[in-house]
């Protein structure tokens, strides 16, 4: 004898292993791995010199010394075996392009670093291995936009890899093409290997 199941049961068993995919899938999108398990937490990048989204203080800016910030991270995620800080101007469009300013592309941090000091001198490569370039050569280029404007929104992004990245400076002529360059070849090379990424924001103009 065959046995008939009835239409409304099959809709309610239908429905049930939708939702329970649908909560499956949400949770591996919001970090939570397939099994169950406890959430990895992001990572977070701090600077010690002002709250997130706040104004820059001169002393890091074309205004004043313009000596680079503190920066610290934590929650690094397992497996980390390089960092990247990238510093970039969102506000401003490079040689009439869609590239944004590049402050700051420093890579192949060491993966026990838990951030960068304030200060960091100048210098292509420095003793532990770290990279660095920018619109203004192997160093920092602090903010700098002009007092006529509206403030300018600096980020700052640091990013958790599983290698370190085998790249060169690039050795264009003018500072702002080498860095361009250069942070596109970085970014190239990041690629499949991000583990984790934090984000922080400073805003400035020039005092008038």
């Amino acid at each position: 004898m065959t046995r008939q199941h009835h239409p409304s049961r099959l809709r309610a068993v239908t429905i049930a292993a939708g939702a329970l995919a649908f909560l499956a899938t949400t949770a591996v999108a919001q970090g939570a791995p397939p099994g169950g398990g406890q959430r990895t937490p992001p990572m977070v990048l701090t600077i010690t010199g002002w709250p997130d989204g706040a104004q820059i203080p001169v002393k890091f800016t074309q205004a004043g010394e313009q000596v680079s910030p503190e920066l610290r991270w934590t929650n690094v995620p397992a497996g980390t075996q390089s960092f990247v800080v990238n510093m970039l101007d969102p506000d401003v469009a490079v040689q009439r392009g869609t590239e944004t300013q590049p402050h700051w592309i420093v890579w192949n941090i060491p993966a026990t670093a838990t951030g960068l000091p304030e200060g960091v001198k100048p210098g292509a490569e420095q003793a532990d291995g770290m990279r660095q370039i920018s619109a203004s050569g192997p160093q920092y280029r602090g903010p700098g936009a002009p007092a006529t404007g509206p403030h300018h929104h600096y980020t700052f992004e640091v990013y958790a890899l599983d290698t370190k990245l085998d790249v060169a400076p690039s050795t264009a002529a003018q500072p702002v093409t080498a860095a361009l360059e250069t942070r596109a070849a970085v970014m190239k090379a990041m690629q499949g290997h991000v583990l984790g990424k934090a984000v922080y924001v400073g805003l400035f103009r020039r005092p008038e």
